[in-house]
C-alpha cells in the first residue's frame, strides 16, 4: 500500500514539475491574478489522476488484494473472539443454572 501511495505521489510531483515548467514558459495559460500557484496544483492533479489510473493499475490491484486479506483476517479474529465470548456466557449460564438447581434440591425437605 505504501508503494502505491509513493508511486502515486511521484506521478503527481512529476506532473507538477511539467505543468509548472509549461506555465512559466508560456506554453500553458497562467492563472488569474495571484492564483497561479493554485492553478498549477489543480492542473497537476487533473492531469496526474488519469495517468495514475492507467499506469498504476497492477499496483492498485496488488494493494487491494492486501487490503482484502487484512480485512478478512480481522473479520476472522472478531468471529473467533465473538465465539469465545459466547462460549464463556453459555458456560456461566450453565453454572448458574446448576447452582440454582442444586440450591433448590438442598432446600427441599426430605
Amino acid at each position: 500500500m505504501l508503494r502505491y501511495t509513493l508511486m502515486r505521489f511521484g506521478i503527481l510531483v512529476a506532473c507538477l514539475l511539467v505543468v509548472w515548467g509549461a506555465v512559466y514558459s508560456g506554453i500553458a495559460p497562467r492563472g488569474l491574478g495571484s492564483s497561479n500557484g493554485m492553478w498549477v496544483i489543480l492542473l497537476s492533479l487533473v492531469i496526474s489522476a488519469p495517468i495514475s489510473f492507467v499506469v498504476l493499475r497492477k499496483e492498485r490491484d496488488r494493494a487491494s488484494v492486501q487490503i482484502v486479506e487484512k480485512v478478512d483476517r480481522v473479520k476472522a479474529n472478531l468471529d473467533a473472539n465473538r465465539s469465545q465470548e459466547d462460549e464463556a456466557v453459555d458456560e456461566a449460564a450453565r453454572a448458574q443454572a446448576q447452582a440454582q438447581a442444586q440450591a433448590q434440591t438442598q432446600g427441599q425437605p426430605s
